[in-house]
């Protein structure tokens, strides 16, 4: 064929694929797992195949519309459909549910020190054998297998029961993966056919394994690198650098792209996931909160669980607002973000003489021009966004040279920068505004520049109002440890109530999220920019997908510290032993104010307490089934998560009185109602002979009663129950909801240091 034709050709079916693209729409669809027709085939491929090939208008070839088929995470298939064909779908008899393909979203040298990790002395890593033997799943953009954080030195070989495979693709090949790196598998239908119609073309990506953003290189690291000695980012940040648990292997899912995370990918990665082997999956994904039943990756989970895989997922970085909390299910362990006690120093030196504390890491100390006092502009009116330095709305003659002030907001944060130099400007002040306050993500800028808090650009508004030709210098002060109080909540970690299942507190607990440094490929620039050609091994990011993989690196080293502990175990061993107060002995602050239980759950995550929690809160499948029943979900509802046909009719009235055995505790008071009495169950798994006595910090306006005040354990292993009474000290009448919170406590005695602690969350709902 001529070089001509062949072009038109390719040309004309992309555009019959993107016209059909914009006609047919992605579906996940569930089926019966014993449906009516299943036994008439030789496979379940051959089934699903068949289901789909009723459902077709035309002549097509039904293979041609499946994207995947399900068989682990959920019983069912991906395909493309009609709005005619989804209607005809929706009335089989072998159909559960169809839910639309949801677009979500992506979501260190020094943190595990932070957290007590010590390579010598005792605590979770020597008790756990650094994590030797588990696997983590990383769902996400995938991974560089070059970095030196996965690097397969003195690692054994993977565990027998590992099933998966390295899967071949572009510029990768089976030969990347290592006894560190131990499978690696991409999917990428669900995004391909959704950009088809928008953007075909547009953005080159790997389509393998290999990472093109770096996002899932830096979260694999964080959950599980290798050491890496004389790490940092231009030189900030320097130090050895470690994943939670350096021993672990990974397993990498590529399942998110340059438009984003779809549904269908992430259930196929979660399904092939569960049968490779995997002992915990990490997704830093997610979106706003939808109802568990609509919820794959809520659903995926629940079968992984059943499987004994513990699921560790983001809590969302649309915080602080509330009810933002996302991947809310009472199975995954949620994860919100918090500080270090590192900070990385880029003051501002007003003309006048003032000091604007600021931050960055822009090598700042090997550049002529850091330091160098220069002319402040801050360029507003007309409609580019020039206030926050959106491309093409800064006029060169008015910048060339100067240090212009940026907004934050709308672009990102590095691009500002970027956008800048390219404008000509010598350097970038980069202010908050009142959404994001004092919070202090930090940059490896393109050029001199620095983060203000928002307190901070009003005094630098002022001065810039008060003279006519106003002037700055910033000052880099290089990498500073342990003179900030830490952790403190991100700003914008996302916040409970969850908004489908209030009776369970979300987020879970909090871990390290902000600036945190990790492992960076080698085709992106540390800022991530494409205009960026500086190169390095590591990088700084921040959000709950940095939170996310610290506490699936630490549920790696549970599980390896005790193999036969259950998911629920593993997430309660985390809870309980978290910290409420930060280093200082003083409560974990939430901006300038203490944290309230809907920012941190039960508190930051501390390794070395949750290796030896001393009890723990256990849960079993048909305990959350049971827990669904009381919430109101319907028979249906339940069976499309569970695949289980219950009756919740039957189930409550066998279950008076039930409440989940969840490790937090929260206790909702209707409308009239002045008494609540939840149960709970504790497993002895510390040493026998134990006796444990309870403390009560009883929630403002709440008398609380706790029956047995003392567990008396003989063997390890027992489980003993107790009882909790919430009474109303008076009736309240309000058409606002209102919140109290307070803790219980379980202590053992004699010279152990086991606190078993679990937070007290108190609603009263409004009469709306």
């Amino acid at each position: 064929m001529e070089p001509k034709i062949r072009l038109r050709f390719s040309i004309f079916l992309l555009y019959i694929l993107c016209v059909r693209a914009q006609n047919l729409q992605t579906y996940i669809v569930q089926l019966h797992p014993q449906g009516l027709t299943k036994s008439l085939f030789s496979s379940r491929l051959h089934w699903h195949l068949s289901v789909l090939e009723k459902t077709i208008s035309n002549n097509e070839d039904s293979s041609s519309r499946l994207l995947y088929s399900y068989s682990s995470a959920i019983e069912g298939f991906a395909a493309q459909l009609s709005t005619a064909e989804l209607k005809t779908l929706q009335k089989s008899h072998e159909v559960i549910a169809i839910r639309p393909d949801r677009r979500l979203e992506i979501h260190t040298t020094y943190s595990y020190k932070f957290l007590g990790l010590s390579p010598t002395g005792g605590g979770a890593w020597l008790n756990s054998g650094f994590g030797r033997g588990a696997i983590i799943g990383v769902l996400d953009t995938g991974v560089w297998p070059e970095s030196p954080s996965f690097d397969d030195q003195g690692m054994p070989p993977a565990p027998q029961k590992w099933r998966g495979t390295c899967q071949a693709g572009q510029d990768f090949s089976a030969s990347n993966c290592n006894r560190k790196l131990i499978g690696a598998r991409f999917f990428s239908k669900g995004h391909r056919v959704a950009s088809l119609s928008s953007s075909p073309d547009i953005v080159s990506e790997y389509i393998s394994p290999r990472d093109s953003h770096g996002h899932g290189t830096h979260t694999a690291s964080t959950a599980a690198g290798a050491p890496v000695p004389m790490a940092s980012v231009l030189g900030n940040g320097a130090g050895e650098a470690r994943g939670m648990a350096p021993g672990a292997h990974v397993a990498i899912y590529k399942v998110c792209w340059f438009s984003g995370c779809y549904s269908s990918d992430i259930l196929a990665a979660m399904d092939v996931a569960i049968r490779d082997g995997v002992d915990v999956l990490s997704l830093s994904l997610g979106g706003f909160p939808v109802p568990i039943y609509e919820d794959t990756i809520a659903i995926g989970s629940f079968r992984a669980m059943e499987h004994g895989i513990s699921v560790i997922c983001a809590a969302g970085n649309n915080g602080p607002i509330q009810y933002s909390v996302a991947n809310e299910a009472p199975w995954i362990a949620t994860i919100g973000a918090s500080t270090l006690d590192r900070r990385f120093p880029a003051i501002v030196q007003l003309g006048n003489g003032k000091f604007l504390y600021g931050e960055s890491m822009y090598p700042g100390n090997r550049v002529h021009s850091a330091g160098k006092e220069l002319e402040l502009v801050y360029i507003t009116g007309g409609n580019k966004g020039s206030e926050f330095c959106m491309r093409g709305s800064l006029p060169k003659a008015k910048v060339r040279g100067k240090m212009v002030v940026c907004k934050r907001g709308v672009n990102g944060r590095a691009e500002k920068g970027q956008i800048v130099k390219e404008a000509g400007g010598a350097a970038m002040i980069l202010v908050n505004t009142e959404i994001n306050l004092e919070e202090d993500s930090v940059d490896v800028h393109v050029l001199p520049a620095t983060l203000i808090g928002f307190d901070e650009s009003i005094q630098l508004e002022i001065y810039m109002n008060s003279t006519r030709r106003p002037r700055a210098k910033i000052i880099f002060g290089g990498t500073i440890i342990g003179k900030f109080r830490a952790p403190a909540v991100a700003q914008f970690s996302s916040r409970g109530p969850s908004f489908t299942d209030p009776a369970i507190l979300k987020p879970d607990i909090i871990a390290p999220g902000v600036n945190i440094i990790a492992a960076w490929p080698q085709n992106l620039g540390p800022s991530g920019l494409p205009e960026d050609s500086r190169r390095v091994n590591f990088t700084v990011m921040s959000g709950t997908s940095m939170a996310c993989p610290h506490a699936s690196g630490i549920a790696a080293l549970l599980h390896s510290a005790h193999p036969k502990w259950t998911p629920a175990a593993i997430k309660s061993a985390l809870m309980t032993t978290a910290d409420m107060m930060d280093h200082l002995g003083k409560p974990i602050m939430d901006g300038d104010k203490p944290a309230e239980l809907f920012a941190i759950g039960a508190g930051h995550v501390n390794p070395g307490r949750a290796i030896n929690p001393g009890l723990i809160y256990n849960i079993q499948p048909n305990d959350y089934i049971t827990h669904l029943c009381t919430i109101g979900y319907t028979r249906s509802e339940i069976f499309s998560i569970t695949h289980r046909n219950v009756s919740c009719h039957d189930i409550v009235h066998q279950n008076r009185g039930f409440s989940l055995n969840y490790p937090s505790i929260s206790v909702i008071f209707k409308p009239g109602e002045t008494r609540k009495i939840i149960k709970r169950r504790l497993t002895n798994v510390g040493s026998s002979n134990s006796i444990y006595t309870v403390e009560v910090v009883a929630p403002e306006g709440v008398n609380v009663r706790v029956r047995p005040q003392h567990l008396i354990y003989k063997h390890t292993n027992q489980t003993l129950s107790y009882r909790v009474r919430f009474t109303l000290r008076k009736r309240i009448r309000t058409d606002t909801t209102r919140y109290a919170q307070g803790r219980l406590t379980w202590v053992k005695s004699g010279r152990s240091f086991n606190r078993v602690q679990s937070p007290i969350s108190v609603t009263w709902a409004s009469k709306n």
